[in-house]
This record gives C-alpha cells, structure tokens and sequence, in this order.
C-alpha cells in the first residue's frame, strides 16, 4: 500500500490491541498497541510503513501520533488497569530533542493516565544514533516513572553488553523466527545467557510471537515472565477480560511440570544406575597400577550407554588415554589423548569439590561434544580424592530413553 494512500486516509488507521499474560497470576497484564489500516475489504498491519525508512519522517510521525491517540483515549475511556505498550521510533522522537513527544505524554497524564502503566517499546538495533543517545533517552524516561522495553531481541543481533548498558525495564524474545517447531542448540545456550543477564539488571523477560505450544513450553522453561503471541490471543480491536486465558495456561504449566517432573525423575534413575554400576566397576581398584587397562575395563562395562570413558586427576589433567566407541561397536584405545586438561570447562571444578564431599557421582546438563558435533551428557564419578572417571553418553541413548532430554 502506498504511503500517501495512508497519510490521505488516516480515517482508516486505527489501532489494535495484543494481550501479554503474565506467568505468575496467568492473566491479561498488559496489551501491546499495534497499528492497522482498515478498508471496506481487509485489515492489514502498518508495521511495513513504519520500517520503510524512505517514507518522509513527517508521515511516520503523523500516522504513529494517531495510532498511539486513539489507544490512549480508549485505555482512559476504559479506565483500564493494565500495561499499555506502545512501539516508538526513538530517531523520531528525537529529531527535535524529544520536546514534542513529552508535551503529547503530559497531555495524556492530565487526562488521568498514570505513567506507571505506560511501557515503550524501541529497537536498539533500528536506531541509527549514537548508542549513548539511546541510553541517555532511556534513562530519562524511566526517572518519569515510563518503563521501557527493548523489542525484538532474538529476532536480532543486539549484544548482551549493549543490552545490559541500556538497562531496560523489559527485554521482548522473539520466537517467531523459530518457525519450524526446533530450537538451535546455541540459541538455547545464548538465551540462557539472555536470562542470567535479565536477572542482574533487574529486567523482566517478555516472550513474543508465540504461535505454537512448543514455543509456550520453551518460554516458560526459559525464564519468561511475559508470554504474547497468536498461540494465545490475537491482536483485536477491543479490551479482553483479564482472565481469558487463564484456564488454558494452568493447564498447560500443570503439563509443563508433570513433564520436567518426569524428565528429573529419568535423570535420577540414570544417576543411580550409573552410581551403582561404577562404584562395581572400581570396587577394588581405588588405587590402580595400570590406569589405561583400568579405562578399558570401566569402558567395557559400559559399553550399553557410552561412547566415550576417561580418567582424570584434580587438577584436570587427563591421566588415561580416552576409550573411545567405534562405529562397528568396538572400543578403540587413543593414548595421545593423555595429559589433556580439562579445569577450564565450565563447573569442572565445582563438580570436582562436590564429589569429594557428597562421595558421588554427577551428571552433567546437555551439551554439544566438540568431537561429534551432538547433544550428549558427562557423568563424572570418584575413584579416589585424586582420580575421576568421566563417562560420555550418546545422544542416541538419551533420545531412545524418554525424558532424559
């Protein structure tokens, strides 16, 4: 649609509104105000207009200014009590230093709209100024009581370190590119990042685009104290009852946990069965003579559930070769792994501390093997005070094995 056709018709512009639900009390916390054009034959998003740069300033202003009007008018109208989002063009606003966005948001407080309802949601990697301007922009707002929100993140590249320098109030994950109901492994591990980070500055995650159950599952698994998207309520021209979806998403956390229960449950049993069978095992070689026939005889006793067995001291160093799982199912013996050291993974020495006082084993979270390229687990177990064993199990057992992933 051409822009002129927008700005000649801004009749046709009106807003409409997308639920957030909030993780803890499961109801309607806040709505998202996203623009739409409306014809006698369809109504279509004008999230292209204001992305197209090319478009004059003066026309995005305008069209954002009455979409933003009418949202505002109808939350006082309404006297509602949630959170109200509105997408801002920080470029926009500060063309002029920002005086005429504030003079339009103190209007709106004059007609009783409390600012503490209020969230901005801005694009760090769509503005085009300096990142200080952005923060100092960011500042300024919240001091007025405004939360803000960076949108979008997932779905860009914006750094840990840039968002952790803007301090937002909440920071929005987008799930929509992860259409195809698979999660990569490394956005697992960046997201995870995501999440520690949220919690030290003090942000809320907020999980959008959230269209199947699977992305619902993975939000909630993930730290989300915000869920929106399509697979819960859709943008609509009106206000909802803040207990619509309430009854579904109890549902849905009870399967959630009944799910992660079983998957713990697994994870336990494979601890105890791996406990027992290696402390067999080494029963009456705490102090081996030969650690390499040791590996081998630990490795072979294991030959069901791993493909990799190593021994290594306190300090990391690996003390045996690794025995190591052929494709024809035999173990081959590699002593040129020897001396490797392990102490700069992440936990080696935590889990090495623990064992020594808890006199058991570990099993370690999911991780991809820097050999194979897959998704395993580690168990470690104590041989002694200065000796491990370290078994390295297959993602093709974890998978045959439900839950243990």
């Amino acid at each position: 649609m051409d822009a002129l056709d927008i700005v000649m018709n801004k009749q046709n512009v009106i807003p409409y509104l997308q639920p957030i639900i909030s993780a803890d009390r499961q109801e309607i916390t806040g709505y998202e105000v996203l623009g739409r054009y409306q014809d006698e034959e369809s109504t279509v998003s004008l999230r292209p207009f204001f992305q197209d740069k090319s478009i004059p300033e003066e026309y995005r202003r305008e069209i954002e200014e009455q979409i933003h009007h009418q949202a505002l008018t109808y939350f006082l109208e309404e006297h509602r009590s949630e959170l109200i989002f509105l997408n801002i063009d920080v470029d926009l606003i500060l063309a002029d230093g920002g005086e005429h966005f504030f003079e339009r948001l103190s209007s709106y407080k004059e007609h009783g709209l409390s600012f503490s309802r209020l969230v901005l949601e801005c694009k760090e990697h769509e503005f085009e100024g300096d990142l200080s301007r952005l923060k100092h922009f960011i500042q300024y707002v919240q001091s007025m009581g405004i939360r803000t929100a960076l949108d979008d993140v997932g779905g860009s590249s914006t750094p840990l370190e840039e968002i952790a320098y803007l301090n937002p109030d909440i920071v929005k994950v987008d799930l929509g590119f992860l259409a195809d109901q698979s999660f990569p492994e490394m956005y697992r591990e960046a997201l995870h990042s995501l999440s520690v980070l949220s919690g030290k500055i003090g942000a809320s995650l907020l999980f959008e685009n959230i269209n199947e159950f699977n992305q619902l599952h993975f939000a909630w698994k993930h730290g989300a104290r915000y869920f929106q998207g399509s697979y819960l309520g859709r943008p609509a021209s009106s206000f909802l009852d803040k207990m619509t979806f309430a009854e579904t998403l109890r549902k849905h956390f009870n399967d959630f946990l009944f799910f992660e229960k079983k998957k713990i449950e697994a994870q336990i049993e494979l601890t105890d069965t791996l406990s027992k069978r290696l402390k067999q095992a080494v029963h009456d070689k705490q102090n081996p003579e030969d650690i390499d026939e040791l590996t081998l005889h630990i490795a072979e006793g294991l030959k069901d559930l791993s493909f990799r067995v190593y021994l290594c001291n306190y300090e990391g160093f690996q003390q045996s070769g690794n025995a190591f799982l052929d494709e024809e199912g035999a173990w081959q013996y590699q002593f040129e792994e020897k001396n490797r050291n392990w102490s700069w993974r992440p936990y080696f020495l935590e889990n090495i501390v623990r064992m020594n006082i808890e006199k058991k084993g570990i099993l370690s979270d999911l991780y991809t093997d820097i050999h194979k390229e897959e998704r395993i687990r580690t168990y470690s177990y104590p041989i002694n005070e200065n000796l491990y064993v370290f078994v390295d199990i297959p993602y093709s057992y974890l998978f045959e094995k439900d839950f243990l992933l």
